[in-house]
Order: structure tokens, then C-alpha cells, then sequence
């Protein structure tokens, strides 16, 4: 500990030693894979990506992962020999690339480390939220070793949280635009969350599962709940927002229409737009004569102007105009459906008699053959009444029949039939 102690002296604050910060012990039993990463990662960017070349071209050889310098020279022909050698001989002395005594090249055990982890950070690069499922991904590796720790838990909890807090942060601020990029990163996440739940359940299904990462895994199960809800709070705003919509004129353009159509521009297209259309008003302190304010002390002082600014009354009333014509209902189709059921000189279909004039009128007839059939008085007297007074029977089936056309997809099976008039009762003699 003295090579740890004299390695702090200059960062600890005076009078704390390496051994007070307890947080530091488990960092320097890490040592050796700390230093594996710092040889990868120290230097300039373009010597950290080739060292990472050079390490994972190495790595993804299987059938044969040992090289000869010579194959490794033949395989790195597009980099400097030098510069190839420079590399091989860091990865080589700090334990990320073994040299055999058979002279060849082969990935120790900490290099294939390092490749495996930089290899899953960069599958997992390619998504919107990384960390989730990074995190998601490690998680499940350490339950399937039996690994689980709660620093492994508690970065889940931490993203998690995170995430609440920018969904919040987006719904308050009313953007369409925030509210719609929260709402896609949460339908990307879903798999990473559905997942988190399956790990959380086996946590929790556990009977020998410590307190400590029990206690974890609940409050993790309540953050996944909170980001459950937040698809329905987007939808809340979004219709908030839809309600509050500015359409531009008569052209059914809104302003978020115009707000995406902005964004989609490059940065030369909106200096087009904006020349000569934005001015910039310099901010000059307000100058105004001994007539101008005269004429407002006028306005002021002046008892009639006043009471013309105070007067809150409401203009008079005015008479509305009456329509005195009386209520008339359009029943031409009904009329005319009843005429032409009356003429029926047999049985029909259903289809037959209801298509004709579109959907709506289809409907309508349909409707009202379906109240002829319920067997109703209906009124006296008036179309309705002559309708309901037909001497037809109307038979529903249970089936669909289809028709397509006169925008009719199906329509229930069924036929109207003429009543037929019951035969004249014989006496019988003996």
C-alpha cells in the first residue's frame, strides 16, 4: 500500500492517506484489467483506434488465433510497419497480447477480456439508449452465473430514473416535438424494460435472495412501473396539445406542421428563408415631444374620454329573426321503400332490397326493416305508420352474406316475404 499511498499523495486532501477512502480498495485490486484499458485508451485518437484495430482484428480470429509476425505484417498491410510494430510491442508489454515461445502472437486472457467488453459497447452503440440496454445485457449475464450485485442493480435503478426524468422534463415543457422523440425512445426501450421485468421476477421469485439487492430490485420494479405509465401521459399532452393546435387559414397546415418542415431544412435553406424576413429593431430609449405629450395628458385629463373607457355596458338588445315555418322531416326514402315493399310480388333477400344510394341509405333501409320485424304499432298515421302497417314478414338469419358493392362489404342473411292472406275457414257437415 505504500506504492498506493505515494501515488494519491498529490490528489487526497491533506492529512487523509489512501487507506481513509475505503471506496478506493476495491479500484486498486483491479489493477491489472485498470491497466489493460489505460494501455488501450492512453495517447492520442488515432492511436487508441488502432491499437483497438490491432486488438480486435487479433480477437475475431477462431479456427487459428495465433500469428506469426509475419502473418500479422501480411495482415496489416494498410498500417506503417513501424507503426505496426510500436503497437504490437505495447499491447505485448502490458499484458493484452502474449508472445509464445513458439514466436507467435495470441490474446492473453485480459486482451480477450477487454475485446469481449469493447465489442458488446459497440453492438450496443448502434441503438438510441445504449446504456439501458448495456446495462439490461450485463445484468442478465451476472443472474446467469448466479453473479447478481446490487452496484449492478443500482446502475439499472440510476438509468431508470433517468429516464423518468427526461420523459417528465419533455412533457412539461409542451414541445410536440420533445413529447414525440420521448415517446419514440420509449417504445425502443420496451424490449430492454420487458426483459428487466423477467430478471426482476427470478430476483424477487428467490427465497435466498439478500436483503440488500431484494430492496433494489423493488425499487427498481416501481421505476419500471412509473415509465409504464409515461406512454399514456404522452398521449394525455399530445392530445393537449392537438386541442391547442394553431391551423394556418383555410389550408389545414398547422404550426407543427410548419415546425417539422423547418427542421427538416439545412442550415443554407433557413438563411434563405430568413434574409430580409427578420430584422433586427435596435432597443432605443423612447423620445416623444411636447405635442405628443400634451395630446396624451389631453386624452387622460378629459372627463368624456374616461367615461368612454370606463363604460363597460352591453349594447342593446336586438331582435332575432323568427322562423315560423313549421318542422318538416324528409321521409321521400322512407315513402318510397314502403311503396316498394308493398309491391312485392314474392319473397326477396335482404341484400336485394336494402343496397342502393351508398352505405347510408343501405342503413337506414336496414334499420327499419329490423323495427318491422320487432312486430311495432308505430303511430297512426304518417309514413311511419304506413310502413309499419305492411303486410310483409321479415326474417333475420344468424349468417352474413357478402355483397361488395354500393359500398357494402356484408350484410346479415335474411328475406322479406308477402304475407299471404289465411285461407277462408269450410264448415264440416255431418
Amino acid at each position: 500500500m505504500n506504492s498506493t499511498q505515494n501515488d494519491f499523495t498529490d490528489f487526497l486532501a491533506a492529512g487523509v492517506t489512501a487507506d481513509d477512502v475505503p471506496e478506493l480498495a476495491p479500484l486498486v485490486a483491479a489493477r491489472p484489467i485498470l491497466d489493460a484499458f489505460i494501455t488501450l485508451f492512453r495517447g492520442s485518437e488515432a492511436e487508441v483506434l488502432l491499437r483497438l484495430l490491432v486488438l480486435r482484428e487479433i480477437g475475431q480470429e477462431t479456427e487459428a488465433p495465433r500469428f506469426s509476425p509475419e502473418a500479422l505484417r501480411a495482415r496489416f498491410t494498410y498500417v506503417d510497419p513501424v507503426k505496426l510494430e510500436t503497437v504490437l510491442k505495447r499491447l505485448r508489454d502490458n499484458a493484452l497480447l502474449a508472445f509464445a515461445d513458439d514466436g507467435h502472437y495470441h490474446l492473453s486472457d485480459m486482451g480477450r477480456n477487454a475485446v469481449a467488453a469493447i465489442s458488446m459497447l459497440l453492438r450496443f452503440s448502434e441503438e438510441e439508449d445504449v446504456e439501458l440496454g448495456f446495462l439490461t445485457a450485463q445484468l442478465a449475464g451476472l443472474q446467469a452465473v448466479g453473479g447478481v450485485t446490487p452496484e449492478a442493480l443500482g446502475h439499472l435503478l440510476s438509468k431508470l430514473n433517468d429516464l423518468t426524468w427526461h420523459f417528465e422534463e419533455a412533457i412539461a415543457s409542451g414541445s410536440e416535438y420533445n413529447i414525440v422523440a420521448s415517446r419514440r425512445r420509449l417504445s425502443a426501450n420496451e424490449r430492454w424494460l420487458a426483459r428487466g421485468t423477467e430478471i426482476l421476477s427470478g430476483l424477487l421469485a428467490d427465497p435466498e435472495v439478500p436483503f440488500d439487492i431484494a430492496r433494489i430490485a423493488q425499487r427498481i420494479g416501481l421505476a419500471q412501473s412509473r415509465l409504464a405509465r409515461a406512454d399514456a401521459s404522452f398521449q394525455r399532452a399530445l392530445n393537449k396539445i392537438e386541442a391547442q393546435r394553431v391551423t394556418l387559414g383555410a389550408s389545414g397546415i398547422s404550426s407543427s406542421d410548419v415546425s417539422a418542415w423547418l427542421r427538416g431544412l439545412d442550415i443554407d435553406r433557413l438563411v434563405a428563408l430568413a434574409d430580409q424576413a427578420i430584422s433586427a429593431v435596435p432597443d432605443l430609449p423612447l423620445l416623444a415631444g411636447g405635442h405628443e405629450l400634451l395630446d396624451r395628458a389631453e386624452v387622460v385629463l378629459s372627463e368624456e374620454a374616461r367615461a368612454r373607457e370606463t363604460d363597460q355596458a352591453l349594447p342593446p338588445p336586438s331582435d332575432a329573426e323568427v322562423d315560423t315555418r313549421p318542422e318538416h322531416e324528409d321521409l321521400a326514402l322512407l315513402e318510397h321503400f314502403t311503396r316498394r315493399i308493398d309491391a312485392l310480388p314474392e319473397s326477396a333477400a335482404l341484400a336485394t332490397l336494402v343496397a342502393g344510394g351508398g352505405f347510408a341509405p343501405a342503413s337506414y333501409r336496414l334499420s327499419m326493416l329490423a323495427l318491422l320485424a320487432d312486430g311495432g304499432d308505430g303511430p297512426a298515421e304518417g309514413p311511419v305508420g304506413s310502413f309499419m302497417r305492411l303486410p310483409v314478414e321479415v326474417v333475420f338469419g344468424d349468417e352474413l352474406t357478402p355483397v361488395g358493392e354500393d359500398e357494402i362489404a356484408l350484410i346479415s342473411r335474411g328475406e322479406v316475404a308477402p304475407r299471404r292472406p289465411a285461407p277462408p275457414a269450410t264448415e264440416s257437415t255431418r
